[in-house]
Order: C-alpha cells, then sequence, then structure tokens
C-alpha cells in the first residue's frame, strides 16, 4: 500500500478509547473534553476487521493508543484477535502506565511485543502538576512489571513542555547509564483547544540535547536516518539509548509510512492535519468488505506528504486524547 508520494504504508495506530485515567496538560484542555458514548466507538470486531483490510493491504505493524488504551474493558482479547491476524507482524502499545502493573503479564501473554510508556519527569509532585493528580509510582511499578513481563525494549516517552519539565530532561537521561531502556523526548504539538498553550510550551530538541550533554558531555548518535520518528543517540557507555522526536524543529514527514485509526472509526491521514476518512459509517451502513478495502485503500493513497506547523496550520478539529498520537 502507497500513498500518493509512493510512500509505503506498514503501520496502523489504532485508538481504541478518548478516555483517560490522567489529564495532562498537553493532551486534555483544563476543562475536559466530551467523551463519546460508547456505541459510538469502533467495538472489538470492528477494530479486528478494519484491522484485517490493513493487513491485506500491507500493514505488518499495529500500536494500540488512546486516550489511555488500558482502560477499555477487553483490552486483553482484543490484543490476542489482533496478533492472530495474518500479516500482523508487531503489535505494540503506547500507555501511560499507570494499570501496566496488573496488565502488562496478560498482555505479554496474549501477544503484545513491545510498550512505550509516558513519563514526563521522576519528580513525583511535578509529575501531579503534569498529570493533573497521577500518582509517579504507579507508573514506576508498570514500567517495572513491563520489563518483568518480557515486554522489551521498554520505551519512555517525554513530552517536554516549557515551564512544566524542561529541566527534567537530565534525571530522565540517566535512566539510560545502567537500564537498557530508550527513554525519548518529544516535542510538545499544538492540537485543538490546547493548540496556543502548547504553542508557547515549545522546548526544541536543539535545546533538550544541550541539556543533557551539558550533564553528560557529547552523545554518540546511533541512528540519525529518519526511517523511524526517533534519532537515537547514546550517552558514552550508557546501557540504553535516547531518542529525539522533533516535529516541530525538524519534521520527520518524508519518511512516514503511518495512518492513524481514531476511536469513533476515522482513518486520519496525518497526525497532524484534520484530513480523516470515515469507516464507521459505511461500516454500519453494511458496506461490502471489498467497499471498506478500497474506501481504506484510497483514503490512505491521498495522504498529505506532511503538516503544515511552519504555517501555523494547526490541527483544531480534535485534541491529542482524541486522536491517539
Amino acid at each position: 500500500m502507497l500513498d500518493q508520494y509512493g510512500r509505503p504504508i506498514r503501520d496502523l495506530r489504532i485508538s481504541l478509547t478518548d478516555r483517560c485515567n490522567l489529564r495532562c496538560v498537553y493532551c486534555m484542555p483544563a476543562d475536559g473534553i466530551s467523551f463519546r458514548p460508547p456505541a459510538e466507538l469502533l467495538q472489538d470486531h470492528e477494530i479486528l476487521l478494519l484491522t484485517r483490510i490493513a493487513a491485506e493491504l500491507g500493514v505488518s505493524k499495529v500500536r494500540l493508543t488512546g486516550g489511555e488504551p488500558t482502560v477499555r474493558p477487553g483490552l486483553v482479547d482484543l490484543v490476542r484477535g489482533i496478533a492472530s491476524i495474518p500479516g500482523i507482524r508487531d503489535v505494540a502499545l503506547t500507555t501511560n502506565g499507570v494499570r501496566l502493573r496488573d496488565l502488562a503479564a496478560p498482555l505479554a501473554e496474549a501477544g503484545l511485543r513491545r510498550v512505550n510508556v509516558s513519563l514526563d519527569t521522576l519528580d513525583p509532585e511535578q509529575f501531579r502538576r503534569i498529570t493533573r493528580g497521577g500518582r509517579l509510582e504507579d507508573v514506576l511499578d508498570g514500567i517495572r512489571a513491563a520489563e518483568e513481563a518480557g515486554l522489551r525494549p521498554v520505551k519512555l516517552n517525554t513530552v517536554v513542555v516549557r515551564g512544566f519539565n524542561e529541566e527534567a530532561v537530565v534525571p530522565l537521561a540517566a535512566l539510560t547509564l545502567d537500564r537498557p531502556w530508550e527513554v525519548r523526548f518529544i516535542e510538545v504539538m499544538p492540537f485543538g483547544a490546547v493548540a496556543d498553550f502548547a504553542e508557547g510550551s515549545v522546548v526544541r530538541t536543539e535545546e533538550t540535547v544541550r541539556r543533557i550533554e551539558e550533564a553528560f558531555g557529547p552523545l554518540e548518535p546511533l541512528d540519525l536516518s529518519g526511517d523511524e520518528p526517533a534519532r537515537t543517540y547514546r550517552i558514552p557507555g550508557a546501557a540504553g539509548a535516547l531518542g529525539f522526536i522533533s516535529p516541530i524543529s525538524e519534521p520527520f514527514c518524508a519518511k512516514c509510512g503511518r495512518l492513524r485509526l481514531t476511536a469513533d472509526g476515522k482513518l486520519r491521514l496525518c497526525l497532524l492535519r484534520d484530513d480523516e476518512e470515515d469507516l464507521l459509517t459505511p461500516l454500519r451502513r453494511g458496506a461490502s468488505y471489498e467497499e471498506l478495502r478500497e474506501i481504506f485503500r484510497a483514503a490512505a493513497f491521498r495522504r498529505p506528504f506532511g503538516h503544515a506547523l511552519a504555517e501555523r496550520l494547526y490541527p483544531r478539529q480534535r485534541v491529542m486524547i482524541q486522536i491517539g498520537g
């Protein structure tokens, strides 16, 4: 499956819910959002059908996101179903880690391969401030459980937000000194009702790198190819790696091979544009498998080349929690 620019599409990110058990400042407006009724969201059998179509078209990697995917009932069985679809070779999960302590082992048994855990600071009070009430220890317990369950390599996602955690990058980077983890630092992205907040909160990757190198010395490059969103480095002698995802300062659109399926059944063609294709409506109106397959394929083909953040054209229809990252 290729888009109009000849880029192969092998990665599908599926949002399982628009709900979350945290309320992070860069993801959800302070006054919250209106959650959709469960009946308006994709059901398990619908997710499996659309994933099967995606696999037939060439998708081999599925990442489950949210909201927070671990709050969706029946997650373990859904993972087992996705992992059993012919052509799907890798099933991963992006999570805030709060429920991983109990779910890591059964998810691994069901076929989950890897996890990315959001962790924006190692300071408990700062964590409460960023997440509006979360407990850091819950996340740390979840990370340990994921590692024990064999969900490796563990990747930690840190969204760097000015005025909240820009100085936390050094202790987070230090986690890789004696652990085989990848800590990834992500530039905050402007979305919907939090776009204006995010625009003024961007910490560019070069500033983050400078802070880390002041503490640990020059970083050693590992993978700068751009084939993955993160450009990876290592602190000399460290067991783990550091990744930098820079959608603002160094976009990676030219090699992007991802589509996103939102919890309400829209195929989102670019994370940072509002262009979407409705799959849920034709599915529930009785469209045939072949018709759905063609809608999916045609939508994927017309993917835009990339975002337009440099022109301050921000996605406005949804906030991050409604897309899945």
